[in-house]
């Protein structure tokens, strides 16, 4: 009802909405690590967890290997692709069986609306994975208005994390989502992370206090990809993809969409 959604396996396992590639099984481990295990480091608690996006499962994985975690809520608009998630058996081997875990609890909406109603609901860790901003509907998610609602369901000493696209290939699109989030009140640590079927993939860490780059993970097993030495580089940009001057995405002038729009105009 939402977006064209296509599985193929050949010598690996991949995910394509809308015909855009989510993940290849032979590298997302980078991806979902980088997106994780970095904001669990900043967060000063960790019990109550969400997840907006991320409907194959990946993310709630590595959620998962904390043990600390008492509960996580997934939200995700589209419920064909958390029962592909659940059900395709070559999916479901990849997440682990995650959201067979007693502690998810799942839930089909519009993350904006979603947010707007639940203002009761508060947590220590939220993790952001949403497809780059290619339409309105997208766009929203990554406006001042979004990420104002984000902060009232944070917690004091809590951490979030936004997918920020590419900081090379898309550098003023990155670095508008970070300036994004701090017009909305946030204090922010943009990271990136090399993987190979994406390139250079960036990050927003965020929280409503001033806080350092974390430089020590929490332990976890079986970690294939990030250790304490390279959780500090991530902080590390080069010059190419060093921070510049970029507009702030709001509700009423989604620039990001604009952005996302002259890039696929060069490209093509």
């Amino acid at each position: 009802d939402y977006q064209r959604i296509v599985v193929t396996q050949g010598q690996t396992l991949r995910l394509f909405l809308d015909g855009n590639l989510q993940f290849d099984a032979s590298d997302e481990h980078r991806y979902h690590e980088a997106l994780v295990h970095p904001p669990f480091a900043a967060a000063q608690r960790h019990e109550n967890v969400l997840i907006l996006g991320g409907g194959d499962g990946l993310a709630l994985r590595e959620v998962l290997r904390h043990e600390d975690v008492a509960h996580i809520t997934l939200v995700d608009l589209d419920p064909a692709v958390t029962r592909l998630a659940r059900e395709h058996a070559a999916l479901r081997r990849l997440n682990q069986g995650a959201f067979d875990d007693p502690r998810v609890h799942l839930v089909h909406d519009d993350a904006l609306v979603w947010l707007d109603q639940e203002r009761e609901l508060t947590f220590d860790v939220v993790l952001i994975d949403f497809p780059d901003p290619n339409n309105f509907s997208l766009g929203k998610l990554y406006t001042t208005r979004f990420y104002q609602l984000l902060g009232e369901a944070l917690r004091e000493g809590g951490a979030a994390v936004v997918q920020s696209t590419s900081p090379l290939f898309a550098r003023r699109s990155f670095w508008s989502i970070d300036a994004t989030l701090r017009a909305a009140g946030f204090y922010t640590r943009p990271y990136h992370a090399t993987v190979p079927s994406f390139g250079a993939w960036g990050y927003v860490l965020a929280r409503k206090e001033p806080f350092p780059p974390p430089r020590h993970l929490r332990p976890i097993p079986e970690l294939r990809f990030l250790d304490d030495a390279t959780l500090a580089q991530l902080f590390v940009f080069p010059r190419d993809m060093s921070r510049i001057e970029a507009p702030i995405n709001r509700l009423d002038d989604q620039v990001l969409v604009r952005l996302y729009e002259e890039l696929a105009e060069a490209l093509a």
